[in-house]
């Protein structure tokens, strides 16, 4: 996320007016920003100012740190922060000690095992003391003294990174409230370090790393990079850190301390810039022995006032006093740029979140609410098969072909007629109608003369009609493989084996329906021939047209044995006229198969036809209900205690979700107040 200035902070807007007017007035001379006496005039001035631009900047800083304090970044949301580096021993924690007036741990090695958040306030009425509160751990506050804050920081470090010399990323928060203060918050990390001393991890270095490039990473992250005087800048880790992060730093600020150690060369390393230090420097002198704050800040003044190479430097770049008031100017400008975009991320997280959480399934709490649930799924299960199966429509499933039902039924229905063949079935190797003349020898018997017996016709059309007795029962099986009755139970995984086991018994059930659906149209075909269907008689008519050439072509043997015959093509008859007392009841009996094929072809698909869509409505209807209601409210309601108890996964979820709304919603109401006084500021 890369903040964007919000329309109503920009021209003559409350930032400006103040960098305009109180922010900057200080170069013509340096402001002593920690006034000893209150009676004192750059004191009393330095107050004014700082009471000024507190009084706007103060709420804003505020509602960021509120936002720190609730976490809102564990969902995403990158909050504007000055973040102290500096490899080990560059002075970093010296220079947070003389920003907040107090001391800070000290010792060898890595001092900082845990991110400090210090959060300074300015206390106009409160006294020289400051008021000091550390926070940590789950929701852990503890008061303590400028005297043994060290040591509660020492205790609180312990508890979160042991007692060792091991680090923390686990962030330990210190606010500090005096008169005079800067109104500022930064997090001060471990100093760098490549070499692990005794008692330290092999991997300290990748550790420290680590939470240095998560904390130093965001767009909206500024970094302060703490700099000792005496090395060369390029050769420093941190400053090689924070170029890979913020390549032509535009948002990294340089503090160079001990400049009374290594005064020769700083003007040259601070102003030529070889290290691409976008923010500039500020050299500082701090605290040395038993000095009090006041003491080192007079020092302070003194050496960069007379100091024969120090006193070059620019006094806009020197002193703690101008380190803090940069450091609130670029707080100020962050926020201000940041917040509006903030405020979007946390309503549109608040409003994804909430809408994920009233699609889950619902949080049920005593067995009325499971039977509610229940019912629930069956009627949008129905609801859908109808709409898929019988009224054809597939708003839900737009894109996804296998679910528009009804025009798979119709594919399947007519790749099912395509199946089944349109004329009588023939044995290719079979001479012409020897099938038919076979039939009739084996059903001779005393009757009259050339009279078609109904027995020879009726085998034939058996042996016919079962050759096609397998595709009808291929349909059946296949159209109620429907995966959308498993849909809507997804919500409740936990009875998903028993949705499956009654959906698994209802399409059995549907399955046998249906095969005995089509066994009975198939023992309806071999049981009588019957046909109302006018263009049997028609269609016999027309083959029968060809009876009297085809007969003339078996009984004269002087005529050509091939033949073309209207609806048989182009046959030879030779063989028949060993069987001329038979060939003319074997040719109309080929041609009443052909005419009566057709009825049964048709038959058999719109019987199918119609028997799909009315199986799928009672389905709809009744079927699917019944089932489920036996499988899930029977034995004594098993399913729905099942039901009564979430899934690890779906429980887990909801608590994340509710915790996240609840953030959310702290972290609005935060944000919302500040928002307004922008509001109506930007509006005066």
């Amino acid at each position: 996320m890369r903040c964007q200035p919000a329309p109503e902070l920009r021209d003559s807007s409350l930032f400006d007016s103040i960098y305009a007017g109180n922010m900057a007035k200080p170069k013509a001379k340096r402001l002593k920003s920690f006034p000893n006496d209150a009676a004192a005039a750059d004191g009393v001035a330095a107050s004014a100012i700082a009471s000024s631009y507190n009084d706007h900047i103060r709420p804003l800083l505020d509602a960021v740190d509120r936002l720190r304090h609730l976490n809102v970044s564990q969902e995403g949301i990158q909050l504007p922060t000055i973040v102290v580096v500096g490899d080990q021993s560059s002075g970093r924690s010296s220079v947070l000690e003389s920003l907040a007036g107090i001391s800070l741990p000290r010792g060898q090695g890595i001092c900082t095992r845990a991110p400090l958040v210090m959060r300074l306030k300015d206390d106009p009425s409160g006294g020289d003391a400051p008021v000091l509160q550390l926070e940590y751990g789950a929701g852990r506050v503890v008061s303590t003294s400028e005297a043994e804050v060290a040591d509660a920081i020492d205790a609180a470090t312990a508890e979160i990174a042991g007692s060792g010399k091991g680090i923390s990323d686990r962030p330990i928060t210190l606010v500090v409230r005096k008169r005079g203060l800067p109104d500022l918050t930064l997090v001060d990390l471990p100093g760098i370090t490549r070499v692990p001393v005794k008692g330290q991890p092999d991997d300290i270095y990748e550790q420290v790393a680590g939470i240095i490039k998560e904390y130093i990473a965001p767009k909206e992250t500024i970094i302060l990079n703490v700099l000792s005087a005496t090395v060369d800048f390029p050769t420093c880790e941190s400053i090689r850190m924070s170029q890979q992060v913020d390549r032509h730093g535009d948002r990294t600020l340089a503090v160079v301390t001990k400049s009374d150690k290594a005064p020769e060369g700083l003007l040259d390393k601070v102003t030529m810039d070889d290290v691409n230090i976008g923010l500039g420097y500020v050299c500082v002198r701090n605290r040395v022995g038993d000095e009090t704050h006041d003491q080192a800040r007079g020092e302070e003044e003194r050496l960069f006032d007379h100091h024969p190479l120090l006193s070059r430097i620019d006094k806009s770049m020197v002193g703690i006093p101008v380190l803090a008031q940069r450091l609130m100017q670029i707080q100020a400008t962050i926020i201000a740029k940041c917040l509006p975009d903030i405020v979007k991320q946390i309503t549109d997280r608040l409003s994804r979140s909430t809408a994920e959480l009233e699609q889950m399934p619902p949080d049920l709490n005593n067995v009325a609410d499971a039977v509610r649930a229940f019912f629930h799924i069956v009627k949008r299960t129905c609801s859908s098969l109808e709409k898929m199966l019988v009224r054809g429509e597939f708003d839900e499933y737009p894109d996804d072909r296998h679910f528009h039902g009804t025009a798979r039924i119709a594919e399947m229905l007519n790749a099912y007629a395509k199946k089944l063949p349109a004329e009588c079935p023939q044995q290719s190797s079979d001479l012409f109608l020897m099938e038919e003349v076979r039939i009739l020898e084996e059903t001779t018997a005393i009757k009259l003369p050339d009279f078609l017996p109904r027995s020879a016709f009726l085998v034939l059309l058996k042996k016919k009609v079962q050759t096609v007795v397998q595709v009808p029962h291929d349909l059946a099986r296949e159209v109620w493989v429907l995966e959308v009755l498993l849909q809507h139970s997804n919500d409740f995984p936990q009875v998903q084996p028993s949705w499956r086991r009654a959906v698994q018994s209802m399409m059995d059930k549907a399955r046998a329906q249906s095969a005995r659906h089509v066994t009975e149209l198939i023992d309806m075909e071999l049981v009588a021939d019957y046909t109302y269907n006018p263009d049997y008689s028609k269609t016999w008519s027309e083959l029968m047209e060809g009876y009297g050439k085809f007969m003339e072509a078996v009984k004269d043997r002087t005529k050509p044995t091939a033949v073309t015959l209207k609806g048989f093509g182009k046959v030879e008859v030779a063989h028949l006229r060993n069987h001329d007392d038979l060939a003319g009841q074997a040719f109309d009996m080929r041609a009443r198969l052909a005419s009566y094929w057709r009825s049964i072809v048709l038959r058999l698909v719109d019987g199918l036809a119609l028997h799909v869509p009315r199986a799928v409505k009672r389905l709809a209807e009744n079927d699917l209900e019944v089932a489920l209601s036996d499988e899930l409210l029977g034995n004594k309601m098993a399913g729905v205690e099942r039901m009564l108890a979430p899934s690890p996964g779906t429980g887990s979820k909801r608590q994340r979700l509710k915790k996240s709304i609840v953030l959310l919603q702290q972290s609005k109401e935060a944000v919302a107040d500040i928002m307004d006084r922008i509001s109506a500021a930007g509006e005066v």
